[in-house]
């Protein structure tokens, strides 16, 4: 039996996060597809494993514990699985970097489609992106992480903050060439930091897997579509 049930779309987008931690930290999960997402959906919320609105949702197979909302799932995972250093304030700065990393992806996505990219949003969203790019490096800088070692936070060793980093940014980045040419050159240690952690093997693994399973596909939907429109030839 697996460690954890986890219900996601089959695309990587903000269920990546989930499965980077559980594949980093040596977890099983069965993956639930569209039809049981839509089930659970469709329950009224006293009876779903935990009320939620959509999905990740992850249930600890052991305790029977259900949660949803990525950043919730990130630091129950790095609380569990020891992925979040003991120090005074990293499991709120870790919380922090989980939570900007869940509006960056809002952002990306005009907040889940409500809008379509054009050129012109497009152009008008870049100063934003970079500030978002920026507010990673002054992390990192203020944390001494240099390009060629150390972790996000400045811990000796990687944590869920540097697993969402890493994987915030690779899979924009992957599938995205413009968005890594832009972090490349805004944000060159979070940028490092994010090539070191997707070179471990267990993230790559998943990485590849991912592409195998899910293409070049990011969030899917109309908005993925817009998004290439205005990125796909630019890089």
């Amino acid at each position: 039996m697996a460690d954890y049930d986890f219900y996601y779309w089959p695309v990587p987008f903000r269920g990546q996060f989930i499965r980077a931690i559980l594949a980093y930290g040596g977890k099983s999960w069965d993956e639930h597809d569209a039809d049981e997402i839509a089930g659970l959906m469709s329950l009224e919320p006293a009876n779903q494993p935990i009320a939620f609105m959509g999905p990740p949702v992850l249930i600890d197979a052991q305790s029977g514990l259900a949660l949803s909302q990525m950043p919730s799932i990130a630091i129950y995972l790095g609380d569990s699985l020891g992925l979040i250093a003991h120090e005074p304030g990293q499991r709120a700065m870790t919380a922090k970097v989980a939570n900007d990393a869940n509006d960056v992806i809002d952002e990306l996505t005009l907040d889940g489609g409500r809008e379509m990219w054009t050129e012109a949003k497009w152009e008008e969203f870049i100063p934003r992106l970079k500030k978002w790019m920026a507010i990673w490096e002054a992390t990192a800088t203020r944390h001494r992480l240099k390009e060629d070692s150390g972790y996000l936070l400045g811990t000796a060793e990687a944590g869920v903050a540097d697993i969402v980093t890493s994987t915030l940014w690779s899979t924009m980045a992957d599938r995205f060439p413009p968005i890594r040419a832009m972090l490349d050159a805004t944000a060159p240690r979070t940028a490092a930091l994010t090539r070191r952690m997707q070179a471990i093997p267990s993230l790559t693994a998943l990485q590849e897997r991912s592409f195998e399973q899910y293409g070049r596909a990011y969030c899917g939907g109309e908005i993925e579509k817009s998004l290439r429109r205005v990125l796909d030839g630019k890089g």
